[in-house]
C-alpha cells in the first residue's frame, strides 16, 4: 500500500470513528453478549434439572428422544424431517465415541455462537457498519469536494472499501473476544483443546461419517471465525455496492434487512426452489458444513457456497466501482 492510499485509509477511517458506527456495534456485542450467555446457562440448568444429573451422556440421550419423536409426527414438513434425521445420527456419532459435543465453557460458548450469528446477526451488524460508507458523502455534502479531488476515484473508492475491510475483520475478532471473556465468567475459561469432530458428509438425509476427524477446538474456532468473516466480507461487499448506488443511508439500510430477512425465509423454504441456491442470503450458512448439519438445497456443497459468495462479491464490487468512476457530482 503505497503512501497516498495510507493516507486516503487513514482518511476513511477517522471518518467511520467520527460517525460512531463502530462503537455502535461494540455496544451491541457487549449488550447482546451477555443475555446470550444468560440464556444459555439457564438452557443448560433446566436440562439438567429436568434430567436431575449433570452427566452429559443422560442428556445427549434425551435430545436423541425428544427428536425421535418429533419424527412421528405426519405434519412435519420433510425438510424438517430430514435435517432431524441428520441431526440424530450425528448426535448418535458422538456419544458411541464418548465426545461431549457442548462442554461448557468459553471456547465452546463462542463455537455455538458463531453458529447462530453467521446467518442473521453479524450480517446485520456489517450491514450498519457499512451502509453509509458511501451514501454518507451525499448526506453529509461532501460528495462533490471528494469526488473533484486530484486524486484519482477508483483509490478514493478503494480507500473506502479497504477500510471496510479492515473494520468488518476487526469486529468478527470482537465477537470472538467479547463471546470467551464474557461467557467464560459462567462456564470457565478452558476448553480450548476440547476434541472436536468435523468432516461430516450430508448424502441425501443420511450422514456419512467415513471422513470424520477430530480437531482441538482452537483449531475448529479458528475455520470456523475464517468462515464467519468471509461470510462477513462478502455482506459488507454488497452492502458497499448498495451504499454507492443508493443516496440514503436509510434506503440502503432498508435493503440490506430486506435480502437478509428473505434470506432467512428462503434458507427455511430453498428445498422447493433450487435455483435460489444462486442467491448469496441463501449460502451464508458456512459453518454448517463444519458441522455436519443439512444443507437448504440437496447436493450444495461448501465449494459451492464458497464459489457462490466470491462471484456475488467480485459482481458487486465491478457494479460499485463502474458506478462510481462514472457519477456525475453536478446532479
Amino acid at each position: 500500500m503505497n503512501q497516498s492510499m495510507l493516507g486516503l485509509v487513514q482518511n476513511e477511517t477517522v471518518k467511520l470513528l467520527r460517525r460512531r458506527r463502530f462503537l455502535v456495534v461494540v455496544l451491541i456485542l457487549a449488550i447482546l453478549i451477555p443475555i446470550f450467555t444468560y440464556a444459555q446457562y439457564r438452557s443448560v440448568m433446566t436440562a439438567q434439572e429436568r434430567m436431575g444429573t449433570t452427566d452429559w451422556r443422560p442428556l445427549l440421550t434425551q435430545q436423541i428422544v425428544d427428536m425421535q419423536n418429533r419424527l412421528a409426527s405426519s405434519r412435519l414438513p420433510d425438510e424438517w424431517r430430514d435435517l432431524i434425521k441428520v441431526r440424530i445420527q450425528q448426535q448418535q456419532y458422538y456419544l458411541d465415541h464418548d465426545i461431549n459435543p457442548m462442554a461448557p465453557g468459553g471456547p465452546t460458548f463462542a463455537r455455538g455462537f458463531m453458529d447462530q450469528a453467521i446467518t442473521m446477526f453479524l450480517p446485520m451488524i456489517i450491514v450498519v457498519l457499512a451502509v453509509d460508507i458511501v451514501s454518507a458523502e451525499f448526506s453529509e455534502g461532501t460528495i462533490k469536494l471528494l469526488l473533484t479531488r486530484p486524486v484519482r476515484r477508483w483509490k478514493v473508492l478503494t480507500s473506502k472499501y479497504i477500510t471496510m475491510v479492515l473494520f468488518t475483520s476487526l469486529t468478527v475478532l470482537m465477537t470472538l473476544f467479547l463471546a470467551y471473556l464474557i461467557s467464560g465468567i459462567v462456564f470457565g475459561y478452558s476448553g480450548w483443546n476440547l476434541p472436536i469432530l468435523t468432516g461430516f458428509q450430508v448424502e441425501g438425509s443420511e450422514l456419512n461419517t467415513a471422513g470424520v476427524f477430530m480437531l482441538p477446538q482452537w483449531q475448529f474456532l479458528l475455520m470456523q471465525y475464517g468462515l464467519g468473516w468471509f461470510v462477513c466480507v462478502v455482506v459488507g461487499t454488497v452492502t458497499f455496492m448498495v451504499s454507492v448506488l443508493v443516496r440514503s443511508a436509510a434506503a440502503g439500510m432498508g435493503i440490506m434487512m430486506a435480502a437478509l430477512i428473505s434470506g432467512m425465509i428462503l434458507t427455511q423454504m430453498a428445498s422447493s426452489w433450487e435455483a435460489s441456491k444462486y442467491l448469496f442470503i441463501v449460502n451464508l450458512e458456512l459453518t454448517d458444513y463444519l458441522n455436519g448439519n443439512l444443507p437448504p438445497i440437496t447436493g450444495m456443497t461448501l465449494s459451492f457456497s464458497l464459489t457462490v459468495l466470491t462471484v456475488w462479491a467480485v459482481a458487486s464490487l465491478i457494479v460499485a466501482y463502474t458506478a462510481f468512476v462514472r457519477r456525475d457530482v453536478t446532479s
